[in-house]
């Protein structure tokens, strides 16, 4: 009979607990803007995804790089994708989200300089490329196959033998 008063106690007062605390209050929906790739050489594409409190109206994009854009509602957010100019320089722009209710956000895009390689990267020393080491390779590689083979053969006779 002592052990039923520690439970009751405890259910007392988790009934008290979930009573006066209640559900937790519903919080506002968050306004934000993503960038992706949030750096890019000019010329490339971005996306864009960002978040009203109402995401099932169109809001808008503004910048001084690509000026301003709609952002449409999918997949509950709002989308788009922008074409950076390919005549932009390097630097830092401030993209701004406008939403129907005048709340805003804002996000910063980097664009880089686009740099083409000169030549291909340094990946080695061409082990399997032709050259001068290529019939030495050949050569091994066959003589253990050959030796392999015959290694073979001598097992499978002494099978039969045995």
């Amino acid at each position: 009979m002592r052990r039923s008063v520690p439970a009751a106690l405890a259910a007392f007062l988790m009934g008290l607990f979930v009573l006066f605390l209640g559900p937790a209050p519903a919080r506002a929906a968050a306004i934000y803007l993503e960038i992706n790739p949030s750096t890019v050489p000019a010329g490339d594409q971005v996306g864009l995804r960002a978040s009203c409190d109402d995401n099932l109206k169109a809001a808008s994009v503004s910048s001084g790089l690509f000026g301003t854009i709609a952002v449409n509602p999918e997949y509950g957010l709002l989308t788009a994708t922008v074409t950076i100019p390919s005549g932009a320089k390097p630097g830092d722009y401030k993209v701004d989200l406008h939403c129907p209710d005048n709340k805003s956000a804002s996000a910063t895009l980097h664009v880089v300089a686009k740099v083409e390689p000169a030549q291909g990267p340094a990946t080695g020393g061409g082990g399997m490329a032709p050259g001068r080491y290529a019939p030495i390779l050949i050569g091994t590689g066959l003589a253990i196959f050959g030796a392999g083979l015959a290694l073979g053969i001598v097992s499978l006779r002494r099978r039969r033998i045995g």
